[in-house]
Formats: structure tokens, sequence, C-alpha cells
């Protein structure tokens, strides 16, 4: 993964100590990057007029970064805080504020930074525009610390927007789970939906290639040491889903897909689609079961913060007497997933009796959960209808838990997790709040960046756990 990028704009005004803000400065710069930030715009070249904010706007439209510091290394008014927010929130960056604290000496005021910060906070949430800050000195640890989760968030945003998510057919009928609105996820994230005829993918995996199908079939067979116990035909089947997916994906530039995987796959091909889906998740190109495009949006998301694959699974036990739930699919979950000291095996679906999928315990480790969470909002009209009084808000539910080692609960993969807060209390929070049944997972402890992340698109946090 490349070096997270910060712009850096440090922000002075010449009547205070300039020599002093620029050393505040200067040492700034020189402790992101011993951070392994890479730092890009103006750096360390005081923006003290409206000239240089100008500069550092040309710079922002052509910078890929992650996150604009606006380091406020003296005091200065809300006008070049703003242009520059204002530059960086059109294209979807987040927005730091930094201040750095002044020695209480009975003298000068020879900064006045935190007031600076104080203006420009102001400044920016009349526009509308999210922002975050520190009151740090540029050694502070836990500053940095932010600042790289910060930063870590913008490239998740930044993964997102441009992503384009392939649908392949509808999600089944009474799955209202799965809906979405191709326009709220473009104004979110900006994230485009491409919708792919089924029969379309359905007729290209009957015809992949026999050299392709078999070249899935030995690496599969890699992990899953059974496979030659399953049906053949069967497996190939799933091997020509794979190569269908993957030329779609690469063809059309593809972040992720969301598959109708039933009944069609079994019916039409004789085979189940989820062990191809294993397969593209590991790769990193997240695929969800259901044609569930907000379950894929959200994997995505989660990827893009962990460096790792994520999937989507169901919520099938709560145990009160042990405090645990366990996460469960078919088989659909990334085999780089399982538990090293348990078996992988090639296994057909549950209901439908077909290869192929995988079959395994979930690693033990930490994990963070999460879902984009559509729900409606009802608006009051004279005379509307009720489809014209009805749209739909989100809010981005995150939770996090221990994944523990245990034998599989069910066939397919699952894993049984401990949740940071009773489970039972976990559970009445989905049923309150009618949370959708598909949730992402990856691991790692990626919360907060997730919170960050939610607060530049302006969608707001449910705290599940």
């Amino acid at each position: 993964m490349e070096p997270l990028t910060v712009a850096m704009a440090a922000i002075a005004r010449p009547t205070f100590d300039v020599p002093l803000a620029q050393s505040v400065a200067d040492e700034a710069a020189a402790r992101l990057e011993r951070s392994g930030l890479c730092v890009v715009g103006t750096r360390t070249s005081l923006i003290m007029d409206a000239d240089g904010a100008a500069q550092m706007q040309d710079a922002l439209r052509s910078l890929e970064c992650d996150l604009l510091i606006l380091l406020q290394a003296s005091f200065a008014d809300s006008s070049m805080a703003a242009a520059l927010a204002e530059m960086a929130s059109a294209r979807r960056i987040p927005v730091l504020l930094w201040a750095a604290p002044e020695a209480r000496t009975g003298g000068r005021l020879r900064l006045n930074s935190l007031c600076g910060v104080n203006l420009a906070g102001h400044a920016l949430t009349l526009r509308r525009i999210p922002y975050d800050y520190v009151l740090a000195p540029p050694d502070d640890p836990a500053a940095l610390t932010k600042i790289i989760t910060l930063a870590r968030a913008g490239r998740a945003l930044r993964t997102l927007n441009g992503a384009v998510i392939g649908l392949v057919g509808e999600h089944p009928a009474g799955f209202d789970t799965c809906a979405y609105d191709a326009d709220d996820l473009q104004a979110l994230f900006g994230v485009r939906v491409e919708r792919i005829a089924l029969n379309e993918v359905l007729q290209e995996s009957a015809a992949a290639p026999a050299a392709e199908r078999e070249r899935f079939v030995t690496r599969v067979a890699a992990a899953a040491a059974n496979l030659h116990a399953l049906d053949a035909t069967a497996v190939r089947g799933t091997a020509g889903v794979y190569v269908a997916l993957r030329r779609r994906v690469e063809a059309g530039g593809l972040s992720g897909v969301a598959v109708r995987c039933w009944p069609e796959f079994f019916t039409e091909l004789g085979c189940a689609a989820c062990g191809a889906m294993s397969v593209l998740s590991d790769e990193r190109c997240p695929a969800s079961c259901e044609a569930d495009v907000n379950g894929t949006v959200t994997s995505l998301l989660l990827q893009a913060l962990s460096g790792e694959p994520a999937f989507i699974a169901d919520l099938v036990s709560i145990e009160a007497s042990g405090d645990s739930g366990v996460f469960w699919h078919c088989g659909l979950a990334p085999v780089s997933m399982a538990d090293p000291e348990a078996e992988v095996l090639g296994a057909i679906h549950s209901n439908r009796k077909l290869p192929l999928l995988f079959e395994f315990p979930l690693k033990p480790g930490r994990v963070t959960l999460a879902r984009l969470h559509r729900r409606p909002v009802e608006t009051s009209g004279a005379g509307a209808s009720d489809d014209a009084r009805k749209s739909y808000s989100y809010a981005l539910v995150i939770g996090g838990g221990e994944m523990l080692r245990a034998e599989k609960s069910f066939s397919g993969t699952s894993g049984v997790i401990r949740f940071d807060r009773p489970a039972t209390e976990v559970f009445d929070a989905i049923m309150r709040i009618g949370l959708e049944h598909h949730v992402s997972l990856t691991y790692g402890d990626h919360r907060e960046a997730l919170r960050h992340a939610a607060r530049v698109a302006g969608v707001p946090v449910v705290e599940l756990t």
C-alpha cells in the first residue's frame, strides 16, 4: 500500500511572531514525515495572504491527497482557511485544523494559534464543511496518531470516490435489506452502480474456456484438499462463474460486485456462485450475494481501511449464557480469513446441495463490523402521495469485537464473536433500529477511522457496540 499523503497549509499573519510560526511549521512537517506520511502542498511556506492561498488552491486541484491539514502557525482571519477547506470539501478530502499551544509567559501573545483555529472552525461550520481539530505541539504522539487515522479515513473515501460497483441481476423478492439508491450512493461517496444483466453473466459463465476453468480449479485445490471429492462438473461450473465475473471486473474497472447468487446459478448452471465470489473478495474485489449493493460498498470501505479482505455475513445466533454471537454465510468468506489451525474444505450449498463453496471457521482476532444502513424518513406535504412523502436517510452502523477460536458452528463459513458489549444487547440494538441482515466484517480495529469517514461524508454514526 502506498504511503498516506497529507497536504499541509501553514497559515500565519505577518503581525505575529513570524520566525516562531515558521519554526512550528517546519517542525510539524518534519514530524509528519518521520511518522511515515508523505507531505505535499506548500508544506512549510507560510501562507499569509490571498495570493498564497490561491497558490495552495491551485495545488489542491491536482494533488492526490488523503487529508488537508490547515496548520494555524499563527493567528489569521478565517478567509484563507475557508477558501482552502472549500476546495478540499469539493474533492471529498477531510480537513484538520491544527492549533499549537502557547506558553503563558506573561509577555506578548506571539502566535494566538488557538483563537485562529476557533475562528476557522466557525467559518467552516457556517459553510457546512466537516472538520476535525487538534490542539497540540508538533511532537505530540497522540496528535500524530489522530492525523494518521484521519488520513486513513480520507484514503478510504478516496477509494470510494469514483468506484464502480457491478450489480448482477436484482435482489430476491422479500430481501428489502438489499435495496439501494444509485443517486444516493453517488451523492454520499461518489460511488457509481453499473447494472449487468444476469442472463449475460450466466451465458458468459457457461461459455468460459476450459483452460481458464482449470486454472481456477488448480488454484482452489491448493486451499481445499477435498476438492476432488466434489462433483467435478459443478466445480467447473463455479470456475466458469469466476471467469465471467473476473472478466467483467477487469473490463469495467469494477471495484466490487453484488450478485444475485440464487436461484439462477443453481437452476441454470447447476453450481453455486459462492466459491467464485470468495476468491474475488480475496483478490480485493469485495463480492456480496443477494445483489446487496450497500453491503458491497460497506465492504469496500472496510477493505480500504484495513488493507485486508472484507465480506458480508449474517448474524445467525446469540447465546446469552456464553455471551457470544455467530456470524455465518453459506461459504463465500475469503479463504484468507480461515483459522490456520482448522481445515479448509470445499463444500456444497446447505440448501441447494451443489458446489462450490468453502467451509471453515473464521480465524481468531479483533474484528470491525459495519453496515451502511438505509432507513426511511417521512416528509409531510399537503396533497402529496405516500411515495412522494417517503425518502431515505443513511447512517453508518459501527461495531467491534473479538472473533474467538472455536469449532465451526454451522456448515459453511462461520465465526463465534464476543462483542464489546453483551451479545443480547447487541441483538436488541439491531432489532430496535431495524438493521439490514448483512453486516460487513474485516480484521483489525478500524472504528475510529470509520467515524471520521462518516463525519466527512455527512453520515451519522450508530454505535452497535
